[in-house]
């Protein structure tokens, strides 16, 4: 047989690991007594691993029923150590500055984490306008420092059943454990972590964001661990969450001359030509535009009215995305928020 996982799949699943053989095949003995074993059928755990389900692929004689003296062997896939598949860097990075040089120290911990002891860079919070770079910084961090990212989205954890968000955190930090040194980025902090004032807490939220102040809490005991997550709406957190981060680094907007070197950046790697386009003027017009947005709003827009018109990306293709973008960011007013 075969270990084939949970009817209902999770992002991060505990899978147990048979380190007896013999020891597996008298419990597997005991729990199916009796049960029929056609190959391709399912086994359900009910004791240790509830609803886990091993899979039976061969069988001899092939109309067996499980008994005090069959022989189990069970399939066993090593689960491989987390490697580092990001290739940015920070100096790919065009500006956030000031964010790159506070993560530095989780670069030195991750590098070295005996030697910060209690003193470790435990929980940083990521906050600023959507499509900063605060995803990528984390990448960067990951790839620079050679050491594996668990990256979950919040809204992921939010599951049909009550329980199931807070054993998916509790997953998530040991397998992190297993992987030490190692980062967990938590994206979207906000979907689980609103302040009651904003929302009615759904009884399934509320279990994974205690599950996850339980984790941040206890992270000391896990050696070599840092959380770090990332929220657009910092103002809107709950302060119990918020409190738990001992560092928050602000991800700010563009400045002009960020804005035309990630113009220029990204257009150098457009598959068609641009014909007399005056990017300085194009940075000009986009104050207020995040990174994601010239790329996405901007370039890419141009891009695809060009392709349809077939012919090279002119200024007239650039300078017609800029007033739709701004229409569709346009922020909600403060009176949703007083």
């Amino acid at each position: 047989m075969r270990p084939a996982g949970y009817p209902l799949k999770s992002i991060f699943q505990e899978h147990p690991v048979v380190s007896d053989p013999k020891l597996f095949e008298r419990y597997a003995q005991e729990q199916w007594y009796g049960e029929k074993l056609p190959p391709g059928s399912y086994l359900f755990d009910s004791r240790l691993y509830p609803d886990y389900a091993f899979q039976v692929v061969k069988v001899y004689p092939r109309h067996s029923v499980m008994g005090s003296q069959t022989t189990i062997k069970v399939e066993q896939k090593a689960e491989p150590k987390n490697k580092v598949v990001y290739d940015v860097r920070f100096a790919d990075v065009i500006g956030q500055e000031a964010a790159k040089r506070k993560v530095k120290i989780v670069e030195k911990f991750l590098a070295d984490p005996e030697k910060f002891g209690r003193w470790a860079p435990k929980n940083i919070l990521f906050y600023g306008v959507s499509g900063t770079g605060k995803t990528m910084i984390a990448k960067a961090l990951s790839a620079e420092t050679g050491v594996p990212m668990l990256a979950v989205k919040s809204t992921s954890l939010i599951g049909e059943f009550v329980g199931e968000g807070a054993r998916q955190i509790h997953s998530l930090y040991e397998k992190a454990s297993e992987n030490a040194p190692c980062i967990i980025f938590i994206d979207e902090l906000d979907a689980i972590a609103l302040d009651r004032r904003y929302q009615d807490l759904r009884g399934d939220v509320s279990e994974i964001v205690n599950s996850l102040l339980t984790e941040m809490d206890g992270i000391s005991n896990r050696k070599g661990v840092c959380t770090i997550a990332a929220t657009n709406q910092i103002e809107v957190l709950d302060a119990s969450v918020r409190s738990r981060f001992e560092e928050e680094i602000e991800f700010k907007l563009p400045s002009l001359e960020e804005r035309l070197r990630l113009l220029e950046k990204n257009a150098a790697t457009l598959p068609i030509l641009m014909e007399n386009v005056n990017l300085s003027e194009i940075a000009r017009q986009t104050e207020g535009f995040s990174g994601r947005d010239l790329v996405e709003k901007v370039l890419k827009a141009a891009l695809h009215h060009a392709i349809m018109e077939e012919c090279n990306i002119t200024q007239r293709h650039l300078e017609e995305t800029i007033p739709k973008a701004r229409k569709e960011y346009r922020q909600p007013p403060k009176e949703m928020f007083s």
